[in-house]
């Protein structure tokens, strides 16, 4: 356990010319107008995981807050009433408690809570409060879901395999101590980011029964079987996902929906075609199952299509194909609709979707519990009535639990209301900008607090990762500790990011990065136009897709004062081999592997262009990265300091790729650092 200790959060400020602000604001009580600083990110929290119960009359959901003894999040459940909002603590002991999911008859609660030791399945019933822990497991379940008699629970969980052997070591004297046996490796993808070098082993669907006793694993294979589970109408058979062919180690992406007999484990593959099949969930009368999917053109980019087929797998039909967006979760409302969510414009819907295909707009952004960048994000569910929960927010409020109704939905808790009431805190505003192609590019400018009307503020240019993703106006920590220090932020969807259809998206497929420099650009133009962005002090910061796109940048360009490159990709070569998703980048964002084109790579490498580079870049990664590796840093920030120019490593301990700003102390520390390396390069503003 880690002891917490102020991290450093103090701005290097000597040197920097002043910058003109307005009279800040006065909060409704007598108290001064706080800035927004490292240490808040302790106490901010989030809604996530939203569960409405059956009659449509509570919401289970997991609140995350941070702890600040220990540096780390802690998820704790609780509920609300949906008609007063009024709200109280279900699960909110010691511990990690999360994924509350409903008995069918809504009496009983299912949830995951860890303690001491992995994670266990439990039962609360809800009359008197009482909870059971139900499972003694070696890890953690997941995918939840009940039986509709409400008798059993399945879930998912890592079956242990044996490691692979070759050889042995001479046998060891009574007493002695030896060095651990050698670690044989066999697999395609050996490490992930998040989990580190894996384990031998595969996830397979167990059936629990509710009131406890031994579970039942129900599928087997060196395969890995993948929620989320859909039990058929009558209890008697689970719904999953699968990639089980021969070759899955090499072909990711080509699942099946797959029905198993609970009895007798008897599977069935219910869909046929190359291309992901999967987040398959049964019609309450048993008859249907509604699944996404999409043919595998090996494209960097496809839209995941909603599907619905008889529940032998016949009949299938696209529900969504007109729609040209990515449909990322389904779940029945009733027999005769369903209700779905995606992005759009860089915003979050939750859509009603009828057999025929006709989709109505049920609520608008929807929000999740990252805090550090404002990417697209947020969950939902349905109760029986079809009333739907989801967690939604905005550019100044973190995830919350709403009910949908009326224009904006109806908001139920005001998590942060007590925090943010009186701190002055950065306004973010639509920025319309013309690619130079003349294609418009979604970007959002935000703007430091109190800023004088007329005066201009250092921009940073902050581009998202992915870079099949999207950035939307939903709360950023880190923009929110950029603009606390003076700077305006600057940020875009440019071509290549999702939610706009799937041409913009594949505008940069085989060819990234590419043109998206241009609308990058662009970008930082329209905020110079816009009278706000210092066009003598601009800077740009990005991860891991950002962080690709801030290397190129440098290296085509010196308009930037300072850069700060985060997780980044520098030869394509190196990091197709080395991360954990080697099996999927050749075929669909390269056509060949790196040793058949190597010129083809190169020229997609900010290496290739580290010659160019005049612009001091700072290098931050995580030490624990096994997405783009720590190697891929190392390696320019080695090339930068070879070629003289003023770099500097900043390595974030125990972080992996995903989790580079999971401990509050190390996000507010990440964003000080490349504060300061921005004000060591930051010069007086000209009148």
């Amino acid at each position: 356990m880690l002891r917490f200790r102020q991290p450093l959060i103090a701005l290097l400020l000597l040197g920097a010319a002043p910058i003109a602000f307005a009279e800040e604001p006065k909060p409704a009580s007598d108290g001064p107008v706080r800035a927004f600083t490292g240490r808040d990110l302790f106490s901010l929290e989030a809604a996530s995981d939203p569960q409405i119960s059956p009659d449509g009359k509570t919401i289970a959901y997991v609140r995350m807050s941070n702890d600040i003894m220990t540096d780390k999040a802690r998820p704790t459940i609780w509920l609300v009433d949906v008609a007063s909002g009024g709200q109280s603590p279900l699960v909110a002991g010691p511990g990690s408690h999360r994924s509350p999911r409903w008995s069918p008859d809504g009496k009983r609660l299912a949830y995951v809570s860890a303690t001491d030791g992995a994670p266990q399945l439990h039962v609360l019933w809800m009359a008197d409060g009482t909870s059971a822990k139900i499972t003694g497991l070696p890890d953690s379940p997941g995918a939840i879901a009940w039986s509709p008699d409400g008798r059993s629970i399945a879930y998912t969980m890592t079956v242990p395999d044996t490691d692979t052997k070759l050889g042995s070591a001479p046998d060891k004297p009574e007493g002695a101590k030896w060095a651990e046996p050698l670690t044989i490796i066999d697999k395609v993808t050996y490490r992930a980011d998040g989990a580190g070098y894996l384990k031998p082993g595969f996830d397979h669907v167990f059936v629990v029964a509710a009131d406890g006793g031994a579970p039942r694993q129900i599928t087997f294979g060196k395969f890995n079987d993948n929620g989320p589970l859909s039990w058929s109408a009558d209890s008697r058979t689970i719904i999953f996902s699968a990639n089980r062919n021969a070759d899955w180690e090499l072909h990711p992406l080509n699942s099946e929906i797959f029905s198993v007999d609970v009895q007798g484990g008897g599977i069935r593959a219910l869909t046929s075609r190359n291309g992901p099949d999967e987040g398959a969930q049964m019609s309450p009368d048993g008859t249907k199952i509604a699944y996404l999917g999409f043919d595998d053109k090996e494209r960097s980019y496809e839209n995941a299509v909603l599907y619905v087929m008889n529940a032998n797998g016949g009949s299938p039909r696209a529900l969504t194909a007109s729609l040209d967006r990515s449909i990322d979760a389904v779940k029945w409302a009733g027999n005769g609709a369903l209700i779905v969510s995606y992005d759009d414009h860089g915003v979050k819907r939750v859509a009603r979707v009828g057999l025929d295909g006709k989709m109505t707009t049920l609520a608008t952004g929807l929000a999740g519990d990252a805090f550090d960048r404002p990417y697209t994000d947020g969950e939902f569910s349905v109760s029986k009535g079809g009333t739907v929960a989801y967690t939604g927010g905005d550019t100044l409020n973190p995830a919350d639990v709403y009910v949908a109704g009326g224009k904006d939905g109806r908001r139920l808790t005001r998590l942060n209301a007590g925090l943010l009431e009186g701190k002055a805190m950065a306004q973010v505003r639509k920025l319309a900008v013309t690619a130079p192609d003349g294609r418009a590019i979604d970007a959002w400018l935000v703007t430091p607090p109190g800023l004088a009307q007329g005066a201009k503020a250092p921009l940073i240019l902050e581009i998202h990762g992915g870079p099949f993703a999207a950035y939307g106006p939903s709360f950023s920590t880190d923009y929110q500790l950029y603009a606390a220090a003076g700077y305006a932020v600057l940020y875009t969807n440019p071509r290549g990011s999702t939610s706009y259809g799937a041409e913009f998206a594949n505008l940069i497929d085989k060819k990234y990065p590419a043109d998206d420099y241009g609308d990058l650009m662009a970008s930082v133009d329209a905020a110079i136009a816009a009278g706000v962005a210092d066009p003598d002090n601009l800077f740009v910061t990005g991860g891991s897709g950002g962080g690709v796109l801030t290397a190129w940048i440098v290296g085509k360009t010196q308009r930037f004062k300072a850069a700060a490159t985060q997780k980044p990709v520098i030869d394509w070569s190196s990091f197709v081999l080395t991360s954990d998703g080697s099996n999927f980048y050749t075929p669909y964002w390269f056509a060949k592997k790196p040793w058949e084109d190597h010129e083809g790579y190169w020229a997609r490498s900010p290496l290739s262009l580290v010659g160019n580079v005049k612009t001091p870049t700072l290098v931050v990664v995580g030490s624990e990265d096994y997405r783009t590796p720590v190697s891929e840093s190392e390696q320019y920030y080695t090339a930068l300091k070879l070629q003289g120019i003023p770099t500097a490593l900043v390595k974030v301990p125990g972080a992996s790729h995903g989790g580079i700003a999971a401990r509050p102390s190390q996000s507010a520390a990440k964003a000080s650092a490349i504060l300061a390396w921005f004000e060591k390069y930051r010069t007086a503003a000209k009148p």
